[in-house]
């Protein structure tokens, strides 16, 4: 037995050790992290448990101590973060530079299964050169398999993709596929095709990085959520997400001790200008009434006219949605509306309550927006709110005009709560265009069109621009003083923290993709 015993740790040693001290090196020159390394700094401190360490895709070497790829290019497992279970692969590029083969989507496939079997997040880190070619067919099968399971497990287990080195062709479509994709900058790309086949293709020269970097990505296309100066950056931040999900869909999202907002709750009276056309960055707002002040936004640099992110009300995780004044008025476009829709939907799978504040003036007009489909787009926002069963609170703070305000959680799609400060403006559009139309033969007649069109804006924004007629009509609950927002929406989540509610039986609904 002794002797069995040192040939298994001699076998294990080589595995660990994966494509040797020079690759490793070369990985490090990079100023990357090898895989085991970066699952020894997220994970808790020796809670990682390797699974599949011996698995080979050629037999016909089995018994040899000098396998050609150990652990096929990928260590899979699972361990603890900050005491609560993940399951995790992390691509070897040392070994085979990380590329996809048989068994390598195998073992990735196992702790897919594992995490939704046992409810628990599952973390992807991805750092890869692609599809191995020679395994042909079998590798585009790992690839599907593992696509399968990134689709049937959403909305069951949490899935985060961390991109840390190249991922390519195929390969971005299972990150894409996972509900967060996490990216470190100047290592970390994706894209379909690379620099050299755009250029043969269309002309193009473009780098990597400018092509599918971090930058290019969270801030361009929308593609990524997190962006990470470093791998211990990202490491952080992962902790973050996870601290404010629950493990599965079926699950509570973890508490924690409730704390005052650290920013003075009396500000917000102050914080809305009277004047609506002026901006104001409603983080300010979000900040004033959240636990400690924090909010960790995702998608932070992308389609910055919304504000999406987590935070805490009394200890409890909530999803917080933002109209934000200070870009493009706080517009609904096409690209702000894909990412309500999404994150309202990942709400609303975990159970997460959701918190919208809403300060929206409309649709973004112009040609560029109608041919671009803000039609189908705008829809998105509508079918996520309508179709979300968490708890929904609005807190209306300004405008809140037309289609954009009933997209935005109102109690016409269902919001459980609907608040509004004495600010608030409700009405089909705004006084100014409002008057333009109802009163056109007026101000055609007038000797001071001027004069008489602020009169009549004026009239229009006291008898029908603000809360008072829709709460009247039951819409809003109640009209709130803004520094009392912080503990209506206390009492709310307490009031709705047993909600339940039933559906029309369906297969899926058709989301307007």
């Amino acid at each position: 037995m002794e002797e069995k015993i040192r040939e298994l740790e001699a076998r294990r040693s080589i595995t660990m050790a994966g494509g040797g001290a020079e690759r490793i090196a070369q990985q490090h020159e990079k100023g990357k992290l090898t895989a085991r390394e970066r699952i020894a700094r997220l994970l808790d401190e020796g809670s990682f448990m390797e699974l599949g360490t011996f698995v080979q895709a050629d037999l016909s070497d089995a018994g040899s101590l000098e396998p050609k790829n150990p652990g096929e290019g990928v260590v899979t497992g699972s361990g603890t973060i900050q005491g609560r279970r993940v399951y995790i692969y992390a691509q070897d590029f040392t070994v085979a530079g990380g590329s996809l083969g048989e068994m390598h989507a195998a073992k990735i496939c196992r702790v897919l299964d594992l995490a939704a079997q046992n409810g628990v997040p599952v973390i992807g880190l991805h750092d890869s050169g692609g599809i191995r070619l020679q395994e042909g067919v079998q590798a585009l099968h790992g690839y599907g398999s593992i696509f399968y399971r990134n689709a049937i497990y959403s909305g069951v287990v949490p899935q985060i993709s961390v991109i840390m080195g190249p991922c390519a062709g195929g390969a971005v479509y299972s990150p894409a596929l996972t509900d967060f994709i996490f990216m470190v900058n100047r290592t970390g790309n994706m894209f379909i095709t690379g620099p050299q086949v755009i250029k043969a293709v269309t002309g193009e020269s473009v780098t990597a990085e400018e092509l599918g970097g971090a930058e290019a990505h969270n801030r361009t296309s929308g593609v990524a959520h997190f962006y990470c100066e470093g791998e211990e950056e990202c490491f952080d931040q992962i902790r973050t997400l996870l601290s404010f999900l629950p493990a599965n869909n079926i699950d509570d999202p973890p508490l924690a001790e409730s704390r005052e907002p650290a920013l003075d709750q009396a500000e917000l009276a102050g914080i809305v200008p009277t004047d609506p056309n002026k901006s104001f960055d409603v983080r300010e707002v979000i900040r004033r009434v959240t636990d400690g002040s924090e909010l960790f936004e995702v998608h932070q640099a992308y389609a910055t006219n919304a504000v999406v992110g987590f935070a805490r009300l009394g200890g409890r995780p909530v999803g917080i949605v933002a109209n934000q004044p200070q870009e493009k008025a706080g517009c609904l476009e096409i690209n702000a509306s894909d990412k309500i829709a999404r994150f309202v939907r990942f709400c609303d799978a975990f159970n997460l309550p959701l918190i919208t504040f809403v300060d929206v003036p409309g649709y973004l007009p112009g040609v560029e927006q109608e041919w671009g489909g803000i039609i189908r787009h705008g829809a998105k926002v509508l079918y996520a709110y309508a179709e979300a069963t968490a708890p929904q609170i609005s807190v209306i703070l300004r405008k809140a005009y037309g289609g954009a305000y009933i997209a935005m959680s109102s109690r016409s799609l269902g919001a459980d709560l609907c608040l509004a400060w004495p600010s608030a403006e409700i009405a089909v559009m705004g006084p100014e265009g409002a008057v333009n139309i109802i009163n056109r033969r007026e101000l055609e007649a007038s000797a001071d069109r001027e004069k008489l069109h602020r009169e009549l804006v004026q009239r229009y924004r006291e008898h029908f621009a603000n809360p008072y007629i829709a709460a009247g009509r039951g819409w809003i609950d109640e009209v709130i003083d803004p520094r009392q927002t912080r503990a209506y929406l206390l009492t709310g989540l307490e009031m709705l923290a047993s909600k339940q509610e039933q559906r029309p039986l369906r297969k899926h609904g058709n989301i307007p993709l």
